[in-house]
């Protein structure tokens, strides 16, 4: 992050642990995974872009870095002629993708839950003179997508179950794939995203796949790992 982003960040960090912690003795641990996962989703937000945050009208805010790698990543890969899938769990930084991708002229799809005419996007991107870039929420792109037009992916944002990360890729993954699919996750640096990374290797359960919501992650935590999470880099 750039230092704006790194600030807001050790702000928002140094909250959420106070009101963590507040909660965690005014009614225990166990009652707490509400708050806890919240709070963990402020900073997962500052990661992805501040304006996710929802600060009042006419607050500066800083860029995002990970949006500026991200502008980067798809204009090499569309100038090299590849496509690619765009999954976030945030329906609020996919329109802020699409901003970016207008702001670059490139071209693109976009599928969420609210999507009606999922097939017709689908057999759109598939065709040979497709948009290269289709962006589509991970809960919405988990299941019944056969997308082999694209030969990257791009997990904007990482989710607490890689099952469910591993299934949205896995829509390129089909029968008529012709090509390798390389799998980005963009992960800030020195932020919970990374620690996000550690907590799974460490749960097998949840790299089993054997979770599939927050909650479920939520009652995995222990109060060793939310001192983990919200301990400052």
């Amino acid at each position: 992050m750039e230092p704006g982003q790194a600030a807001l960040y050790r702000e928002v960090l140094e909250e959420s642990r106070r009101k963590v912690n507040e909660s965690i003795e005014k009614v225990g641990f166990k009652r707490s995974r509400v708050s806890i996962l919240a709070a963990l989703m402020r900073l997962r937000q500052v990661c992805c872009d501040p304006r996710l945050l929802k600060m009042p009208p006419g607050t500066l805010l800083p860029s995002s870095a990970k949006l500026e790698r991200f502008g980067q990543l798809v204009d090499d890969l569309v100038a090299e002629g590849h496509r690619a899938l765009v999954f976030s769990q945030f329906t609020e930084m996919l329109e802020l993708l699409k901003g970016e991708a207008d702001r670059r002229g490139l071209r693109y799809l976009y599928l969420d839950g609210r999507t009606k005419d999922r097939m017709g996007k689908v057999d759109e991107f598939n065709r040979p003179d497709g948009p290269p870039l289709f962006f589509i929420s991970l809960k919405a792109g988990g299941t019944g997508l056969n997308l082999t037009a694209a030969d990257y992916v791009i997990h904007y944002d990482p989710w607490w179950n890689p099952a469910v990360e591993d299934q949205a890729t896995d829509r390129t993954h089909r029968i008529g794939q012709t090509r390798a699919v390389i799998s980005y996750k963009l992960i800030t640096r020195g932020t919970v995203e990374e620690k996000i990374l550690s907590l799974q290797k460490r749960k097998k359960d949840l790299a089993a796949g054997v979770l599939s919501a927050d909650g479920d992650f939520g009652k995995l935590l222990t109060e060793s790992d939310i001192v983990d999470l919200f301990q400052g880099e």
